[in-house]
């Protein structure tokens, strides 16, 4: 089957999954796009096996151009998504920023993100950000290889805190562990920025249950589900079953993550893998839209950039 009529069966069962649900669609929080050279780079990094991918074969599903991405997303039914980016490096969050504006208004579905380096100048490149209309941020510390607690970060957690602005983190030490990953150091921010809010990326792999402790401990702290519970991530980096009931309790913070479009499976394996935890019709309306509709204050199937007019149905 070619690509165009894989995907076009695909969506039609995505679209399946979420009116059974009785959705008007679905909200993912996880879903990269960035400046094309940039993303070219990170799909070299996962064929060539680069560290941080565990040394795991990690095929690309949904390689293609970025409006074909968009678009594909839409024939699945999300009805807003995200552009998680992310620095390597100092002087590049600035530059990728300013792509973000861009890719926004061009981009009505999209969430307009926004990221951030412990660098000189974060809290000002920050505050432009948020002036410009940046409703989520993405920090990644295995990729930046950074302390989330750095100094030079504290202003721009406390600015984001303010503002109530969502940051998705990948924070977890999964696919492979970073001088600067696991539950210690997001913790240190936390203590210090309590009202800050945190997504913490992939349900915080492998040290799930200790991202569970800081969503139980601090109310603002919330889950994304990328990639948990697929076949690929059980079989290395498998979910404790005994920590379920905790999941299911925390269901009005746990947010619907993919990873869409580095993902070494379809799309609707995610969908697949939450409906077959058996936690029921309600936990999972609450993941695939309700829970991100509410935090990001979606009132109608295109205000995705813009805020709310009033509260979500």
């Amino acid at each position: 089957m070619d690509s165009a009529r894989r995907d076009g069966a695909e969506a039609g069962e995505v679209r399946r999954f979420w009116r059974e649900l009785g959705l008007p669609g679905l909200v993912d929080v996880h879903t990269h796009f960035m400046p094309e050279r940039v993303l070219r780079k990170v799909w070299a990094y996962f064929d060539a096996l680069g560290p941080l991918t565990g040394g795991v074969a990690w095929p690309i599903t949904y390689r293609a151009e970025e409006d074909e991405r968009a678009a594909l997303l839409r024939e699945f039914g999300v009805r807003a998504f995200t552009a998680m980016l992310y620095p390597h490096k100092p002087g590049m969050a600035r530059w990728l920023n300013t792509w973000a504006v861009g890719f926004a208004r061009r981009t009505p579905d999209c969430l307009h993100t926004a990221t951030l380096f412990p660098e000189p100048g974060v809290e000002e490149y920050v505050r432009e950000a948020v002036a410009a209309g940046a409703r989520v941020f993405k920090a990644h510390v295995q990729v930046g290889a950074y302390d989330p607690a750095d100094e030079l970060l504290r202003p721009a957690w406390g600015l984001l805190a303010e503002a109530g602005i969502p940051v998705v983190i990948h924070c977890g030490s999964g696919p492979a562990p970073g001088k600067h990953t696991g539950p210690g150091p997001i913790a240190e921010v936390l203590a210090r920025h309590p009202d800050l809010r945190l997504v913490v990326a992939h349900l915080g792999m492998p040290e799930y249950e200790e991202f569970l402790d800081l969503a139980e401990r601090y109310g603002e702290v919330r889950l994304d589900t990328t990639m948990a519970f697929t076949d690929f991530t059980e079989k290395l980096m498998p979910f404790p079953r005994r920590a379920l009931p905790r999941l299911a309790d925390l269901g009005d913070r746990v947010l619907l993550g993919s990873d869409f479009p580095a993902i070494p499976y379809p799309y609707l394996h995610q969908l697949r893998a939450l409906e077959g935890l058996g936690l029921g019709a309600r936990w999972l309306r609450a993941v695939c839209h309700d829970n991100a509709a509410r935090l990001f204050g979606l009132d109608g199937p295109d205000t995705a950039g813009r805020p709310a007019t009033g509260p979500a149905a």
